[in-house]
């Protein structure tokens, strides 16, 4: 693990007690965690995409806002669900991100979790998908959004308009040099994955799988890893990818952090997600030192490179910044992080 980052599913909604959580509240504090793991030196923040929800469901204005605040963390999606999105403005808006950023965009694309709703892509317009959960709209999206971001020809130029005439093909502006290399595909089985490599982009791996023969979890999450890297391989792209796990980890240093996760730490579980028997992965809750020889035995974090830790947004900034800090400090260094600050002054 050479990195990580958090994952926030930015819920918001009433919290209890005649308390609310507005959407306002949601992205502002969104920014503010941003600016504070920033200055801590975390490498990443990540976004949950779901429409329909009490969730972010439009991100690329929050990441924009971040971007500006922060002068070296990752900001990145965790993942946008292609079904909903037209690849075409989707392409303008990363590369507009990633300029903004100075190419610090991690986006997170994939076909996405189930949703509150039965088929709400064809709400946003995208009609005419052969499979039930619209994996076919997703696919090609994605590889017309590839295409976009490469520079590829997508539309006829008049060379007589009075606006600037354009000879031949035209491609989106803008282009973001180097933005292929920042786009992460999310896979949720060894058969997803295995294409993400061939298709050249990297890998997001998540909380839960789409299998369960009785493996643990860790060590399935670190099979289809190994057969997204073989598939990158034989594919013959160049370069290492990235690939990036989340997990749920929790370090217990006060007398508050056991009220809120004493009793979290468990089991992988087994499950039905979307119609299909699925592993999920556990969470690890304890004092520093247990959760570093825990981590160190997950198979499946030992081989990413970048960890994404889920963080319960709703509890504010304050406290998810201090359990960032205490990862940071007590945790990460063990399983051989090393903060921005340092790699830059290396």
């Amino acid at each position: 693990m050479e990195r990580f980052g958090t994952l926030s599913f930015g819920h918001y909604g009433p919290l209890g007690g005649g308390r609310q959580l507005t959407a306002r509240d949601s992205m502002h504090h969104a920014i503010d965690l941003a600016q504070g793991m920033d200055e801590l030196g975390a490498n990443g923040i990540f976004f949950r995409v779901h429409h329909f929800a009490r969730q972010q469901a439009s991100p690329m204005p929050l990441l924009a806002a971040i971007a500006a605040r922060t002068e070296r963390i990752e900001v990145g999606t965790g993942v946008i669900d292609m079904r909903y999105e037209n690849p075409l403005h989707l392409a303008e808006e990363a590369a507009a991100v990633d300029l903004i950023s100075d190419g610090r965009l991690a986006l997170g694309v994939s076909r996405g979790s189930p949703e509150t709703v039965v088929r709400g892509y064809e709400a946003f317009g995208y009609t005419g998908s052969t499979d039930p959960r619209g994996a076919d709209i997703a696919r090609d999206h994605f590889a017309t959004f590839l295409r976009a971001i490469d520079g590829e020809g997508l539309a006829d130029g008049d060379p007589t308009s009075p606006f600037g005439g354009v000879a031949g093909r035209a491609h989106i502006e803008p282009l973001s040099e180097g933005l292929r290399s920042r786009v992460w595909w999310g896979a949720g089985n060894r058969d997803s994955a295995e294409w993400a490599g061939r298709t050249g982009v990297n890998l997001m791996s998540s909380t839960l799988l789409t299998e369960a023969d009785g493996t643990p979890f860790d060590q399935l999450q670190a099979q289809q890893i190994d057969a997204y890297r073989a598939a990158w391989r034989e594919a013959g792209h160049i370069g290492t990818p990235r690939v990036s796990v989340s997990r749920s980890v929790f370090p217990i240093l006060t007398a508050e952090d056991h009220m809120f996760f004493g009793g979290a730490q468990g089991g992988d579980q087994i499950g039905v997600i979307d119609g299909m028997r699925s592993t999920f992965g556990k969470t690890y809750a304890g004092e520093p030192d247990v959760l570093v020889e825990q981590l160190l035995a997950d198979a499946a974090v030992q081989s990413a490179d970048t960890l994404m830790l889920t963080i319960p947004s709703q509890l504010g900034v304050e406290f998810n910044l201090r359990l960032v800090e205490n990862f940071a400090t007590h945790v990460a260094p063990a399983l051989g992080w090393r903060s921005t600050r340092q790699t830059a002054a290396a």
